[in-house]
Formats: structure tokens, C-alpha cells, sequence
């Protein structure tokens, strides 16, 4: 809900920034500078301040409320640091979101010394045992906070760094087949928000983040022909051209309700991210009966169907906007790996006279 504020005055700075300033009640002509805007917890003391006539003090971050050099300064001030990176455009929110939420288990004792002995953080990590993915990425996110830290001489030593990984990664989301396609479209007609999400994960091989922006703003001609072309959110990719298919264009003409992006979510409303549209594809599947499934198997499959076709990691890459062969690799190990099994038993056979 907004709310209107008597006196209150948001003015935009040369450099693209807002300031907030206050007119005191009364007094028309005053105007005082507040350090915060709505969205601030600090906001109502600052405002209220000064709508009565009164500077308010400049809002204090959270490593000035620490003990300083405790591990609570430590991390507040680099949560300072990251806030600012994402304010100039070098670190994405995304990162910052994840730094907090691994991070924020260090302040439960915020007042303790800032270089956490290595077998406290090891001892840490046995407590998130039932996590072991997420357990391994506390560590990393120490780590590198630490190192961090020690180039800016704030502790001596990261005694997080070298802390052996607990998680033994297996092979990630199951990719789709065919038959999975077709069920999940028994379930979902055309014109509901499914059908769509599966349309644009399918004939784009999009990411979920993706899926929450795509739309008719990047849809273009090249060579006469429609395509859509656009830059995924990740973090290095390359800008991606495809067709724009008929069943893709199909699917997305087909809701009642249309908005930026192809895929609208509750109340027709955008999703706020990539977690919220994943999480929603997830309940989809589940309707569906494939419960075991996921938006970034769709990715995988279209990739191993691909493989599976002959394309090359290049043309695979082009398609899927990865940046380095490598990440391609990933996606198409299984499929080389069952021709490469298929060409031996052959040579077997043959060798052995079983066929």
C-alpha cells in the first residue's frame, strides 16, 4: 500500500540517486535533508524528526553498531562493501541475497573475534550435515570474505581457506525426455501460465531467471525471419538468437492475460525472481505427476537432445548462450559417453564374431 507522506520531498540527484528532504509542518519554506527513504527501517525516526523541526542524526550501518573488529563488524562491513558493488553494477543482488542468508549464521554470537579459529568453522560445517550442498557453500562464502579481509589487513589469516568439501556432487537435475513433455501438456492446456513456461523453456532452452523477463520487447527480424534475442541474467553469458517457432509464438499468444514478460504469475503479476518461478514450476510438475522433474532439467534435456542429434558443443553453446565449451561439456558427457560405450561393444562384437 503507499502511503503519502505530508512535507516530504523525493528529488533526483545528477547522478541518477534520490534524496529525501522534509518540510517542517508549518513552515513552508524550510527544508531539512533526512538520510534514508521509505523503504528504511530507519525511515519513520527520520522523518518524524524532521517534520517537527529537528536534523535527524545520519542513519548508522549496522558494522557501526558492532564491537568493533568482532566477527559482527567483520561482516556487516562486508555486506557494506558487496551493497555498494551491487550499487555500482559489479555484483549482482542475486550474490548479495546469497553472501546474507549463508553468512548471517556468523552473528549469532556477533561479539566474538573476527578470525573464527579453522576447527570452530569445520565444526560448523558437521552441524549442517544435513545440508551437505549448502554446508559447502558456507565455507566458500567465509572464504572468500576472508580473503577479503586479509587484503584489507583486517585479520591475518583465512582459516577458512583449504576446509575439504563435504558434498559429493552427483549429476544434477533429471533432464525431460519427450514423454515427460507430452504429460506435463496433458496437464497444462494452452492459454494457462504452465503451458507457457514450458513452451519458453523448451523452444529457448532458457534459465528460470530468464523466463521471469523474456517477452515481445525482445522479439526481433533477422534476416526476415522472427527471432527473439536477448542476454541471460547470468553473469558472463554470451546474447543469444533463436528462431521464434511456431508452437513457441503459438503458446504465448494463447493467455487471456498478457504482460511484459511471456510468463505472468500470481494475479498476472511478473515474478519477483527466478526463486519464485522456480518454486511455481515445481508445484506444476507435481500436478502433473512429475514431481521428480524441474525447470533446469528442461534446460539439461534440451541439451542432451541436442547432443543426442549431433549438434556440436559449439552449436549447442549458441543456442544455450554458454560462454565457454566447457559448461556445454557438462550437458553432453552422457550422450558422448553412450556413443562412445555403443562404438566399443560394436568393435567388440565384430572382434568376437557375436554378430
Amino acid at each position: 500500500m503507499k502511503i503519502d507522506y505530508p512535507g516530504l520531498l523525493r528529488e533526483k540527484l545528477p547522478s541518477g540517486n534520490f534524496r529525501y528532504r522534509v518540510r517542517p509542518k508549518g513552515d513552508t519554506k524550510r527544508r531539512i535533508l533526512i538520510f534514508c527513504g521509505p523503504e528504511h527501517e530507519e525511515f519513520q525516526a527520520q522523518y518524524l524528526a524532521a517534520r517537527s523541526g529537528q536534523q535527524p542524526e545520519p542513519v548508522k550501518k549496522a558494522h557501526e553498531y558492532a564491537v568493533p573488529r568482532s566477527i559482527g563488524w567483520l561482516v556487516n562491513l562486508y555486506f557494506d562493501y558487496l551493497g555498494e558493488r551491487v550499487k555500482a553494477g559489479t555484483t549482482s543482488a542475486k550474490t548479495l541475497k546469497k553472501k546474507r542468508n549463508l553468512l548471517t549464521r556468523l552473528l549469532a554470537d556477533p561479539d566474538r573475534v573476527m578470525e573464527i579459529p579453522r576447527e570452530k568453522l569445520i565444526g560448523m560445517q558437521d552441524a549442517m550435515g544435513a545440508t551437505p550442498a549448502q554446508a559447502d557453500a558456507f565455507i566458500e562464502a567465509v572464504s572468500v570474505m576472508y580473503d577479503w579481509a586479509v587484503e584489507r589487513k583486517f585479520v591475518k589469516e583465512n582459516t577458512a581457506k583449504g576446509i575439504k568439501s563435504v558434498y559429493a556432487k552427483g549429476d544434477g537435475a533429471t533432464p525431460w525426455k519427450a514423454a515427460d513433455v507430452r504429460k506435463f501438456f496433458e496437464t497444462h492446456k494452452a492459454g494457462s501460465k504452465a503451458h507457457v513456461a514450458m513452451s519458453v523453456l523448451l523452444w529457448t532452452g532458457c534459465r528460470i531467471e530468464d523466463l521471469t523477463v523474456l517477452g515481445r520487447k525482445d522479439e526481433v527480424v533477422l534476416d526476415g525471419i522472427e527471432a527473439l534475442r536477448w542476454t541471460p541474467l547470468k553473469k558472463g553469458s554470451s546474447e543469444v538468437s533463436l528462431p521464434l517457432l511456431p508452437p513457441l509464438k503459438e503458446a504465448t499468444r494463447a493467455p487471456k492475460v498478457l504482460g511484459a514478460p511471456y510468463v505472468l504469475g500470481r494475479g498476472g503479476q511478473p515474478f519477483s525472481s527466478g526463486d519464485s518461478a522456480s518454486a511455481m514450476f515445481k508445484r506444476w510438475c507435481k500436478d502433473a505427476g512429475l514431481g521428480h522433474l524441474s525447470a533446469h532439467g528442461v534446460r539439461k534435456g534440451l541439451a542432451e537432445i541436442l547432443a543426442g542429434l549431433g549438434c556440436s558443443q559449439y552449436e549447442i553453446m549458441a543456442i544455450l548462450g554458454h560462454s565457454e565449451a566447457k559448461t556445454s561439456e557438462v550437458y553432453t558427457r552422457r550422450v558422448e559417453r553412450w556413443k562412445l560405450a555403443l562404438g566399443a561393444m560394436e568393435r567388440v562384437n565384430v572382434s568376437h564374431g557375436w554378430s
